[in-house]
């Protein structure tokens, strides 16, 4: 076994990582996605929430990504995110109001919401929230 694995995140605007790691962790449709070197290929469609990572030297780090898919190679695990950010770009508290924006969307629906758009909104707020409380250490 290696030890390390090459992580590149990417969004169609840009390249968010590319990084030498540990372990990764990425969230499914239907959970979480543990990932080590020397992990058996696959490709997987993502969700919305928190991908980890652990750099070598033990630091973990996050990202918040919503929608894409992830490619994972023995040494190697590629990450096509529909929307994904660094932990340190969320403000904290735009990413709460817009969770509660999404909320009341939700809760007061109007005859002309786009229900799935709707949906979609609120996971993005809620894995966005949930990056930028983890790296407050909250």
């Amino acid at each position: 076994m290696s030890g390390q694995l090459t992580l590149e995140v990417a969004t169609p605007e840009r390249m968010l990582l590319k990084e030498q790691v540990k372990g990764v962790t990425v969230p499914g449709l239907d959970g979480e996605l543990g990932i080590l070197p020397e992990h058996a290929p696959l490709l997987s469609e993502l969700g919305c929430g928190p991908l980890s990572f652990e750099l070598e030297n033990g630091q973990k780090k996050y990202i918040s990504i919503c929608g894409g898919y992830v490619e994972v190679l023995p040494d190697h695990v590629r990450v096509l995110a529909a929307q994904a950010e660094n932990a340190s770009e969320i403000d904290a508290k735009r990413a709460e109001t817009a969770l509660q924006r999404a909320n009341e969307r939700l809760l007061h629906p109007t005859a002309d919401l786009d229900v799935a758009r709707a949906l979609n909104a609120l996971k993005r707020a809620q894995a966005r929230v949930a990056v930028a409380k983890i790296a407050a250490g909250r």
